[in-house]
Parts: C-alpha cells; structure tokens; sequence
C-alpha cells in the first residue's frame, strides 16, 4: 500500500490517541453543540437557547420585567379612571334624582339660566320659612318658626337676610289676630290659592308679609329642620364664633334628647359644630331661669340663624365641598329631601350665578329690633294673655317698618346708607343752612339737623367725618357737593350730635346762590 493510500488510516489513528492531532477549537466547538444519538428536536431546541446570566425573578425572566412594569402602570391609571367616571356618574345620579324631587324636569337645564322674576328692578326677594313638619311628634310642628326674607341687589351685588318675629301679632285671613308663626298651617288647611300668590300655606304667608311689609316676594322656600342638620354634616361642619356679652358664652339647659345634654353650651369664640349642634343653636332662645348668653331671648335665637346659614353659604361654596363628590352628593340628598320651593333648575343657574359675585361682607344680618339702631318692635299682650310682638307705631301701623325697609331695598346707595347729617352755618349770611339742607335732601341725604354753628368765622366749609369711614358713598357726596372742603375727623359739636354720622360746618367759601 502507498503512503498516500495509508494516508487517512494514520490521521484516523493520530486522532483517536488524541496525542499526535488535534481539530481546530472552532471545529470543535461545532463539534460539541452537534446533538447526540437519540436527541429529539424538541429537547435540543431547548437547550439550545443561552443561559441567562441574571437571577430570575419570582414571576419572571429579567429579560420581561420590563413590560409587566408597563403593564401594572397602564392597570393602575385604568382603575383611577374607572374609579372617576363611577365618581361622577354617581354624582349625576345624586343630582338627577334630587333635582327631579325638588324641582321636577329635565336635569339638562341647569346648563342654562333664565332671567328671574324681579331681576328687571334690580331686587329679588325670597321668602325662607322652616318648620319641624318631619318631626310629627314635635308639638306645633307645622308651625314657622322661623320665617326670613333674603333680598338680593343685583345690580350692586349685595345682600340683607331680615327675620320676621315668629311672635308677630298679625291679621289672619277670618279677620282675627294670630301670631305670624301659624299663617302657614291655616294656610295650607284651607288649601290657599290665589293668582299672583305661591300655593298654599306659602300665599297665605306671602300676602301677609306683602301687605304688612310692603315687600314684593318672588320666590319661596319652606324648609325643615332636618335640612338644615343633614346640610350641616354633608359639609363637615360649619365654623360658627360666639361673641356672647355673658363672659361664660351660650347655655340652654333645656336637653338635647339626642345626647341627653343641654341645648346648647358653648364658650367664646370659634368652634365647629356638627349639625345637630348647629340645629340646636338654631332653635335655642335660652328661655330658662338657668340660661346665660340670651338677653333678648328669641331675637337672639333669630340672629344665630342667619349667622349659621351664612356659614353654611361659606362652607358650601369652599372648595373642598365642591371638589369633594361624596360632600356634593351627600348635600343634594339633604336639600332634595327637605325642601320645597317653586325656584325651577333654571332659576336655581340664574340664582347661583348672581350670588356667586356677592361676597361674604356684603350680606347683611337684619333684624327689627336693631334696624339702624332703632327698635321698630314693641311688646304687646294678647286678648287671651299671650306675649307677643307689635309694630312700635302701633297694632297694624307698619310705617316705621315700610320706610327702613324701603332704604334697605333702595338701589340708591346714599339711600341705603342711611348717614346721620348735620348741617351748621359757620357764618353771618341767613338762611345758609337751610339752603344746603335742601339741595342736600333733593340728593336723598338724610338731614336730620340744621343750626348755628358756635361761630360765625368759618373761612371754609368743614366735613366733620364720625362715620368710622362706613359711610363712604356720602362721604363722597358730601365732598363733591362741598367742594373745596376740609374733612376732619376732630368732632367739637359731640354733646351736641352724639349720632350724627356727618357734620357739616358752612364757612364764607359758599356760594351765594343757590346750586
């Protein structure tokens, strides 16, 4: 045999010994990832696939992580969206179905406003009544108790709420004498209806207001207590502060059968009350010998009414009631359930839109008893023994009561001021200050004086301001009328004028003629 026939036989053997050859390790490499004898395709594809050098996850490999990452944000942001939208469907539902209860119609229509009645003559009135008619076992249930007016300027965006004396001795309907607080029932007992009146216990209230008070009303709501409780506690409480004459603050010891306390004990000062507390407040008059903190009995109790409803308007409108569904809904539960009024969704719009620009300081707290400083109350004894409330001028004369409420409800801001001015003729020309109180007058200044000043050397016209700056639409009056006056604040004339608002000293700068 040849040496190159005999040439594989000696590399075959070389290989075998592993001694005298060896493959290239690139060949070898191949050589080892080749399969076995009796290796299946399936058991090779598997082992094929490189190791991975990280630790596996408990869930998964390293290399997918990544996307089940994205995957649980994508599940997070889904389930706050979801969470939302059932967040706000809930809340269509509340507002839909109250707003069905209380005012009937098409829940749409809140998204637009009609004009509302008196709006035309710059003032819309409200009459607000509350009785306990959702508690059938409270003796007089039925009965007003509380009964205000909220007028509303919406030309100059202000406000006054005024309460009407629950003991106010009125003319019923029969001809006889009754306090106000039972127009309501008799009202609604013989089924009151009238054109140009609100059906019902309502009308019946409403004539009687109009024609005693000379207040046109265009809307109306009667609301019970419970309204005010569950409105209260849907908003988390309200911020009420006691500025009590009595050292200790509030106490009614009549009980609280919800806690088996007193009515009412509150110190000095800010608290937050929740809507029990808030409801006892507001029936509380402090009529026990053991009471402190209510001197003027039920118009006490009528003041911490319209301070706690104006904490309820504050506390409504914050924005962590209007930015909270649960609170939002929860307030449409208690409105729908416990009040009636013939205001329709779109008046409601109007309404919400033209209080929105009022602020807080500009809603006046009103009684009777305190209008402007003067009581036009006065306490009168029934034929049958009962106290009750009278105009001061007399039974059934409401002069005094028509003309502060026509100041109130004036849209003449000099009007409404209603300042004290005193006119004094600082010279030795005749007759100047009558003049002055005259052209003054014709401007609806109220000139409650006219003298001699206590010299006749007054080279210019001097403005005494005693007004503590509150008065500044007359102020403004007074120095554009006077012009070239010299306001001061130093008041010589005080035992004199004690309640002027403004004092006017006329020195020789006046004009000879008339203006």
């Amino acid at each position: 045999m040849s040496p190159k026939q005999n040439a594989p036989q000696r590399r075959a053997q070389r290989t075998s010994t592993g001694k005298a050859f060896d493959i290239k390790p690139s060949l070898r490499k191949q050589q080892e990832s080749f399969p076995a004898m009796g290796t299946t395709l399936q058991s090779y594809a598997g082992a094929s696939q490189p190791r991975s050098r990280k630790r596996p996850s408990a869930n998964n490999t390293g290399k997918k992580q990544p996307k089940a990452k994205r995957i649980t944000k994508k599940r997070i942001v889904l389930f706050f969206v979801v969470l939302l939208l059932i967040a706000v469907g809930w809340l269509g539902w509340k507002f839909a179905f109250n707003i069905a209860r209380l005012f009937g119609g098409n829940p749409f229509s809140v998204l637009t406003s009609s004009k509302l009645d008196g709006e035309s003559t710059g003032r819309v009135n409200i009459l607000l009544a509350g009785n306990s008619a959702d508690d059938p076992g409270h003796q007089g249930a039925a009965l007003t108790d509380s009964i205000m007016v909220a007028s509303i300027d919406v030309e100059h965006n202000t406000a006054f709420m005024m309460s009407v004396p629950r003991d106010l001795y009125v003319e019923s309907a029969s001809g006889d004498y009754t306090k106000i607080n039972a127009i309501y029932p008799s009202g609604e007992s013989e089924q009151f209806s009238r054109d140009g009146y609100f059906p019902g216990g309502m009308g019946r209230l409403q004539q009687v207001i109009q024609d005693n008070f000379g207040l046109q009303l265009h809307y109306y709501a009667l609301v019970n207590y419970n309204a005010l409780k569950d409105a209260v506690d849907s908003v988390g409480g309200i911020q009420f502060t006691v500025e009590s004459s009595n050292s200790r603050g509030l106490y009614d010891p009549n009980t609280d059968w919800t806690t088996g306390g007193p009515l009412v004990k509150l110190s000095n000062g800010t608290h937050t009350l929740n809507g029990q507390e808030a409801l006892n407040l507001a029936r509380a008059r402090g009529d026990s010998s053991r009471a402190y903190g209510f001197p003027r009995g039920d118009f006490d109790r009528t003041e911490n009414q319209r301070k706690i409803i104006l904490a309820l308007r504050q506390k409504a409108t914050s924005a962590g009631v209007l930015a909270n569904p649960v609170k939002l809904g929860s307030l449409f539960d208690a409105i729908g359930a416990n009040v009636e009024t013939n205001f329709n969704l779109g008046d409601v719009r109007r309404l919400y839109d033209i209080t929105n620009k009022i602020p807080g300081g500009e809603i006046r707290s009103v009684g009777l008893n305190d209008a402007d400083g003067e009581n036009l109350l006065a306490n009168y004894r029934t034929y049958n023994g009962q106290s009750a409330l009278i105009p001061a001028a007399g039974v059934d004369d409401y002069s005094d009561i028509q003309r502060f409420l026509r100041r109130l409800t004036s849209n003449n801001l000099i009007v409404r001021e209603n300042a004290e001015v005193v006119v004094l003729n600082g010279t030795e020309r005749v007759g100047l200050a009558a003049k002055d109180a005259d052209l003054l007058r014709n401007k609806n200044v109220r000139v409650t004086r006219i003298a001699d000043a206590d010299t006749e050397d007054y080279t210019v016209t001097e403005i005494i301001n005693l007004s503590g700056n509150t008065k500044q639409n007359t102020l403004a009056l007074l120095k554009k009328h006077f012009e070239g006056s010299k306001v001061v604040t130093d008041n010589s004339y005080a035992e004199k004028y004690d309640t002027a608002d403004f004092i006017v000293v006329l020195g020789k700068d006046r004009p000879t003629t008339s203006e």
